[in-house]
């Protein structure tokens, strides 16, 4: 009696309940509920969001068993599968490219797939089907190692609005069309290309990705955006088409982006806005920009201080603020102007509403310092500044520590905070 209870209790769960309880599920649990009871039998054909990993097949030593194991797991679940499919992820490093993956994307292409996320094992690149450009009502699309040809009456994805795109092989015309042909798009990242020059018109974009090798970036209709991470990879090929490039970088990916609110830039970014800068005026102002993280800049170079200098002046509601220097001391000298500073600072401004500064990777050089100084005397609510000295610097940190107690402060309410990290 009290077995037929519990059944009873199990069987006749509201269905969200159920639903619920099959989506907290890894998939594999999922497929065996159906031995808890006559009723729960199918419950797991009906599944929206389906999630499959290596996870899927018991482990074992032998990696073909185990690609032939998960793809018959996959085929039979989807052969049973009855209802729409919102959502279909797949990451494991027992599949390559493989026939039975295309005979799964134009199963989905036909239940309404709205969330499509695929990332295969290192070795032969995934060659994307044509069905995928078919699934209309896609939202989110995440592919990794993924080679896509769009084919020539694909007119874009015009429901989605979450691209991911890392380690992809596409002609760069491509990718920039795939983008433009997303008018709902809001988030996108790309990681891992190389050499590629990009201009972005995405008028609904608000989150930004970038990492790898860009000849160029050229944010051209982006005037939504409100967060921008970059992380720039620099070849002998790509320096030398900075070297001679006679515009100006600064202008070219933050002339458009009014709204922006959060920006982080890293390995080589400070040097690409500062290709082509001058001292003159910047016309537009980041009235929202108030989080701005900038690694590797080079204080040896004057015009990578110069881009600093004016992204972080344009910015009147900045709050937050963390400085890397290089990593490797040993950057070359481009410039040594005494008189930087009193020429390029504008004395009379101030930094109303910073309270937070974080600098590490200090060297102690005549710029760091300077710039140090002059974040100092002009941030009159500055609470808390910390500066974490290079690994490398084992000799002036005293002269460095006195500089700083000497240097003027702004915020009466300043604490500097000088860190010393254990060898």
């Amino acid at each position: 009696m009290d077995n037929d209870l519990r059944e009873d209790l199990i069987s006749d769960l509201p269905q969200s309940i159920i639903e619920t309880i099959l989506t907290k599920l890894p998939i594999r649990d999922a497929v065996r509920t159906c031995a808890l009871s006559s009723k729960w039998r199918y419950k797991w054909t009906t599944i929206t969001d389906l999630v499959f990993n290596d996870k899927c097949v018991s482990s074992c030593y032998d990696r073909p068993f185990l690609e032939n194991k998960l793809v018959s797991f996959i085929t039979h679940f989807l052969f049973l599968h009855d209802g729409p499919i919102h959502k279909f992820a797949l990451s494991t490093s027992f599949l390559q490219s493989s026939p039975d993956i295309d005979q799964w994307l134009l199963f989905l292409s036909r239940r309404g797939i709205r969330n499509l996320s695929i990332e295969l094992g290192e070795g032969e690149w995934f060659r994307a089907p044509s069905c995928l450009f078919t699934c209309s009502k896609l939202t989110h699309l995440e592919l990794v190692r993924c080679e896509l040809d769009p084919p020539p009456k694909f007119k874009g994805f015009l429901c989605l609005k979450y691209l991911n795109l890392q380690q992809i092989l596409m002609p760069p015309d491509d990718i920039e069309y795939l983008i433009s042909s997303c008018p709902l798009l809001e988030s996108l990242t790309l990681s891992y290309f190389d050499g590629l020059e990009l201009a972005l018109h995405a008028p609904n974009l608000k989150y930004l990705i970038l990492e790898g090798e860009f000849m160029d970036i050229c944010l051209e209709n982006t005037p939504r955006l409100i967060a921008v991470s970059i992380a720039m990879y620099i070849t002998d090929d790509i320096a030398e088409h900075f070297e001679q490039s006679s515009s100006c970088n600064f202008d070219k990916f933050l002339g458009g982006v009014p709204c922006l609110e959060r920006l982080v830039g890293q390995i080589y970014f400070t040097k690409y806005l500062s290709i082509g800068i001058d001292s003159g005026s910047t016309p537009i102002k980041y009235h929202h920009l108030k989080i701005i993280e900038l690694y590797q800049v080079n204080f040896e170079d004057l015009n990578e201080v110069l881009a600093v200098l004016r992204l972080i002046v344009s910015s009147p509601n900045l709050k937050e603020l963390h400085i890397a220097g290089p990593s490797n001391t040993a950057a070359a000298v481009v410039g040594s102007d005494l008189g930087f500073w009193e020429k390029e600072c504008p004395t009379d401004y101030m930094f109303d509403q910073l309270k937070t500064v974080k600098i590490t990777e200090v060297s102690g050089t005549l710029h760091e310092m300077g710039f140090i100084k002059f974040l100092l005397e002009h941030a009159p609510v500055l609470k808390v500044m910390t500066i974490t000295p290079s690994a490398y610097i084992t000799e002036g940190r005293l002269s460095m520590l006195v500089n700083l107690v000497r240097f003027r402060r702004a915020s009466a309410q300043a604490e500097v905070i000088f860190v010393q990290e254990q060898p």
